[in-house]
């Protein structure tokens, strides 16, 4: 594989596998970075909305930044010499966070994302605080450094996370996801074409990692810096890797420079 590619490692899982054997998965495919689904920690687990002990203890499931829990994907990245982007239900207060980091090829938390557009209708994430902010950061790839944004989730549906993040110059948006994305009974595959919307308009590479069924509808995807999808995982359990040419990247962000500043 030219090294103008990027493999990106979407691991269509359950939160019940292992990070270590997903993690050693991907690294065996080749891949330099690997996307768990949204709030991993539980598998965006739900609580019972009328009990007010079953809110906290689904309150009580979330875990701190510098816990056993990160730790584990930590370790995974040093020993398998990937990034990983580990999501989970954040310790806060007066309520928790539904949270992404990218954490590097040595271990090191380089990106802490707290999800912007928390779903406040629906369980679980009634419970949760919104960020408010969004982060881009250089990451040392074969490519060369790519500047990595995250979204999670319903975030890829309002404007100004993605252009927050395109102002900040971000190349890769990576996003944890858990909906439907292909089978929604309400509106189908909208979520696919809003991401690629997102990335034409803003000239940036897009790769959305979902759960599998029966939780979700798999589908986990990626798009290049015109919105084409490049690659599309089954309904299934699986470790679905995509290649992100850098080169073409570079060259559509150039000759698309008016979308990087408008």
């Amino acid at each position: 594989m030219s090294t103008s590619f990027l493999r990106i490692a979407l691991a269509q899982v359950m939160h019940t596998c292992d990070p270590d054997r997903v993690c050693a998965a991907a690294a065996a495919k080749a891949a330099e970075i690997v996307v768990f689904p949204e709030m991993f920690s539980n598998g965006y687990s739900r609580f019972a909305p009328e009990s007010k002990a079953s809110r906290q203890a689904w309150t009580e499931e979330a875990v701190s930044m510098d816990g056993a829990y990160l730790d584990r994907f930590r370790k995974a990245a040093r020993d398998h010499g990937l990034a990983v982007v580990a999501t989970f239900l954040e310790q806060g207060c007066p309520k928790p966070f539904n949270s992404a980091v990218l954490i590097n090829q040595g271990g090191d938390i380089i990106l802490h994302q707290r999800k912007r557009h928390i779903c406040f209708f629906d369980i679980p994430e009634e419970a949760c605080a919104p960020g408010d902010s969004s982060h881009v950061v250089k990451l040392a790839t074969s490519a060369g450094d790519i500047a990595i944004g995250i979204m999670i989730c319903m975030d890829r549906e309002f404007p100004d996370a993605g252009s927050d993040l395109v102002k900040g110059g971000a190349d890769i948006i990576l996003v944890p996801n858990s909906s439907p994305l292909i089978e929604d009974p309400s509106v189908g595959d909208v979520r696919v074409a809003g991401v690629r919307a997102l990335a034409f308009q803003s000239a940036t590479a897009i790769a959305v990692a979902n759960y599998p069924q029966p939780k979700d509808d798999g589908h986990s995807f990626a798009v290049n810096a015109l919105g084409k999808v490049i690659g599309m995982a089954s309904t299934k359990d699986e470790i679905f890797t995509v290649d992100i040419d850098i080169d073409e990247l570079r060259r559509i962000q150039t000759q698309e420079w008016f979308r990087r500043v408008r």
